[in-house]
C-alpha cells in the first residue's frame, strides 16, 4: 500500500526541512582545548593556526550584506500587465477626484457666479445668453472625465510597453541598470 503523501521531487522531508542558514550554527559538542596565550611575535589578533580570533573587549559592528546586482531584462508582458492596473487605479482616482472637486465648487457657488457673469455677457435682445452651469454638469463632467480616463490608461498601457522593449534593446548594448541593495542584520 503507497503513502497518501505525495513523493517529494527534490529529496527532502517536508517535515525535517530547515532552510538554509546565512551563517553555521554554533557545535553542540564539547568546548574545543584552550589553546597557549599567543606569544611575542604573534599578534593579538591571531594564534598560530592563522586563524582569526576576535579580541576581547572589541564591539561588534553590525555587518550590512550588499550585493550588487544588474537590472538585464524587463518582461515587457508583466510590465504591460502592471502599467494596465496601474494606470486603471489612476483613472479611477481621477475619476473620484473630479467628481468631489465639481461637487465641492458646485456648494460654494462658483459655477452659479460665473455662469450669472458669461450669461450677463453673451445675451442678446433676442437670444438668452449661454448657460454655463447647463454645459457644466455633472454627468457631463464625468463622461469627459471618463473619456480622459480611458484615453490615458491605453496610452499609458502602450508606452510603458514600448518602454520595455526599448529598454531591453539598450540593455543588450549597455549592460544594464547596477543596483545595489543592502541588508541590515
Amino acid at each position: 500500500m503507497t503513502s497518501a503523501r505525495p513523493v517529494d521531487p527534490y529529496g527532502q522531508d517536508a517535515q525535517h526541512y530547515h532552510p538554509p542558514q546565512a551563517y553555521p550554527q554554533p557545535q553542540q559538542g564539547p568546548p574545543p582545548p584552550q589553546s597557549p596565550p599567543p606569544s611575542a611575535s604573534q599578534s593579538p589578533g591571531t594564534q598560530g593556526s592563522g586563524v582569526r580570533v576576535a579580541r576581547t573587549g572589541a564591539r561588534t559592528v553590525p555587518r550590512t550584506r550588499k550585493a550588487r546586482l544588474r537590472v538585464a531584462k524587463a518582461d515587457p508582458w508583466s510590465v504591460m500587465k502592471v502599467s494596465f492596473l496601474l494606470s486603471i487605479a489612476l483613472g479611477i482616482c481621477t475619476i473620484i477626484a473630479v467628481s468631489v472637486l465639481w461637487m465641492v465648487m458646485d456648494a460654494m457657488g462658483v459655477f452659479s457666479t460665473i455662469g450669472e457673469t458669461i450669461t450677463e455677457a453673451t445675451e442678446t435682445d433676442s437670444e438668452s445668453g449661454f448657460d454655463l452651469e447647463a454645459f457644466l454638469s455633472l454627468p457631463r463632467v464625468l463622461i469627459f472625465t471618463s473619456v480622459i480616463a480611458v484615453i490615458d490608461v491605453v496610452l499609458a498601457t502602450a508606452l510603458a510597453t514600448l518602454g520595455a522593449f526599448m529598454y531591453n534593446l539598450s540593455a543588450g548594448f549597455v549592460g544594464g541598470v547596477e543596483v545595489t541593495l543592502a541588508e541590515d542584520e
